[in-house]
């Protein structure tokens, strides 16, 4: 990237307003200031205008229900509460890495693209000496949530550390401002947080791919396994597959499942009926695995129901690079440095040689500061959790 050099990328970051900072995520209240949406959404509890019965029994942490189309936010609940979001991230994943490569265009794995991998992670079973299409790594993310596919995508799009920082613009150029990225796959990793709100802005922006589209809905495939042969993986979504004594969704169109010892249970969903594109997001629910998909399932029913008569609370906001006004006047010279940083990158995607990046200002052994500039991130390379638990 050589329109951007270390010293201006310090400089478009020193001229973020204070307010633009990402807190630490330790340090971040449930109701850290935000105007992104609209000021009703930054407030904690259930938001919601004109109408009653919602279902009674929500125990999320946070959740928002929203219409595709227009963008208009019908409730939400601690809409940009920061939480660990477990594979939902992946949605932002996709977002950055997906129009990158061909679904044609095959990749051999090596034993170098498989290193790194979290221990307790969820993986869909990849193999060194294998070759794979890109269609069938992305089916290993997007069906079984698999983070051995993230990392071989990652490697294959110029290693971890660069997709991290590509991933961190694409969630400003998003207006994504609860989110920070500490690695690709959406694992336990310290620091690493996003919002119902967020996730709910990934689903909508990924959804306008079709390839994202289609991998999302699709419920089974067929997996390489070596020397011609091939086994069969199944979507993770409990509600569009109907697995584990979980009802199908009607009109389920994906998108994203996820579960960590740590994070609990987070879904992001998309679902049409009579026309209509409803998006949900769930996060931390109460108890149970399958709780996750009830309180999706019972807020899409609102949302498809006595939902469709009432007044926003809020909006989706649309991308920066896609003509997307900043949130409000005080984020807006990051806003427009974002912007110009993500614009940049953009451009000098593909020709940056691997393994590089212009966006690391200061490397050491525990890890990479990035300075984003829609604020200073802190984006950390940090050793696995060991230990941890974690399937989608």
């Amino acid at each position: 990237m050589n329109s951007l050099s270390r010293r201006s990328l310090l400089a478009l970051a020193a001229t973020a307003p204070l307010a633009s900072v990402a807190p630490s995520a330790s340090a971040a209240p449930a109701s850290a200031p935000s105007v992104v949406g609209g000021a009703r959404l930054a407030r904690d509890g259930v938001q919601v205008r004109g109408a009653t019965g919602l279902p009674r029994k929500l125990t999320a942490r946070a959740w928002l229900v929203a219409d595709h189309d227009s963008g208009e936010v019908l409730a939400a609940s601690d809409a940009h509460r920061r939480l660990a979001p477990a594979s939902t991230l992946k949605m932002l994943f996709a977002d950055t890495v997906l129009p990158r490569f061909a679904r044609t265009e095959r990749y051999t794995v090596t034993d170098a693209d498989l290193a790194g991998i979290p221990a307790g992670s969820s993986l869909v079973g990849i193999k060194a000496g294998i070759t794979y299409t890109v269609e069938q790594l992305w089916h290993g993310v997007f069906l079984r949530s698999g983070n051995d596919a993230v990392h071989v995508l990652a490697r294959m799009n110029g290693g971890v550390s660069r997709t991290v920082a590509e991933m961190q613009a694409r969630a400003a150029d998003l207006q994504a401002l609860d989110t920070r990225v500490v690695s690709p796959d959406g694992f336990d990793h310290p620091g690493q947080r996003s919002s119902a709100y967020d996730l709910t802005l990934f689903a909508r922006h990924g959804l306008k791919d079709a390839d994202f589209r289609a991998y999302c809905a699709t419920r089974t495939a067929d997996f390489p396994a070596g020397d011609g042969r091939t086994f069969q993986i199944q979507n993770t979504d409990r509600l569009l597959t109907g697995a584990w004594g979980v009802r199908t969704y009607p009109g389920l169109i994906g998108v994203k499942n996820g579960y960590t010892s740590n994070a609990g249970n987070t879904f992001t969903g998309a679902a049409v009926r009579g026309g209509r594109t409803l998006l949900v997001t769930v996060m931390h629910p109460g108890s149970g695995s399958g709780s996750v998909y009830e309180e999706a399932a019972a807020l899409l029913d609102w949302g498809f129901g006595t939902g469709s008569s009432v007044r926003p609370v809020g909006t989706l906001v649309e991308p920066l690079s896609e003509g997307g006004a900043s949130a409000s006047p005080t984020r807006q010279a990051g806003g427009k440095a974002a912007r110009a940083a993500a614009g940049a990158l953009a451009g000098a995607s593909g020709a940056q040689p691997a393994g590089t990046s212009a966006w690391r200002l200061l490397e050491g052994a525990v890890g990479t500061v990035a300075l984003l500039a829609g604020g200073a991130y802190a984006v950390r390379r940090r050793r696995p959790a060991v230990g941890r638990r974690h399937r989608p």
